[in-house]
């Protein structure tokens, strides 16, 4: 799978780690950055991750920051893109069945590294639900609001 990985400065770590992990089990990797801890903005980073997702060189993304919550809000800026905040395997699993994301994100400093690759291997290997909720996921990038 061709898999876009991107973070904030509090999330560098992970990432690497993360990105090196999804090569080891066969993925195609596109690391976006950061590749320091130096402050950077978590908007740019999850804008870069969501036009890799919409212009379709990525299937899946990854998007970490601090707590997660920040990254994931960019990254859902781009009607292409649903970004699922996710923090255990059930949150995981859900956010691919019921909710059909295409982002995990993920906060570094919330969760361990065993617990990221467990949730990135549930949302990875876990297919749409479809049926009843087709037409929820297809409010979310035609909304009426």
């Amino acid at each position: 799978m061709r898999i876009a990985i991107a973070s904030d400065h509090a999330a560098t770590d992970m990432k690497a780690a993360l990105a090196e992990w999804l090569r080891e089990q066969g993925h195609e990797v596109a690391d976006l950055g950061p590749d320091d801890t130096a402050s950077v903005d978590y908007p740019d980073y999850g804008y870069k991750l969501a036009s890799r997702i919409a212009d379709g060189s990525a299937e899946k993304g990854v998007a970490l920051c601090g707590s997660g919550i920040g990254i994931s809000i960019a990254v859902n800026r781009n009607p292409a893109c649903r970004a699922a905040l996710v923090s255990d395997h059930l949150s995981a699993r859900l956010s691919r069945e019921h909710n059909d994301a295409n982002v995990i994100a993920m906060g570094a400093r919330l969760i361990g590294m065993e617990t990221a690759k467990d949730c990135l291997s549930i949302f990875l290997s876990t297919e749409f639900g479809g049926d009843r909720h087709q037409r929820r996921v297809d409010k979310l990038s035609s909304p009426s609001c």
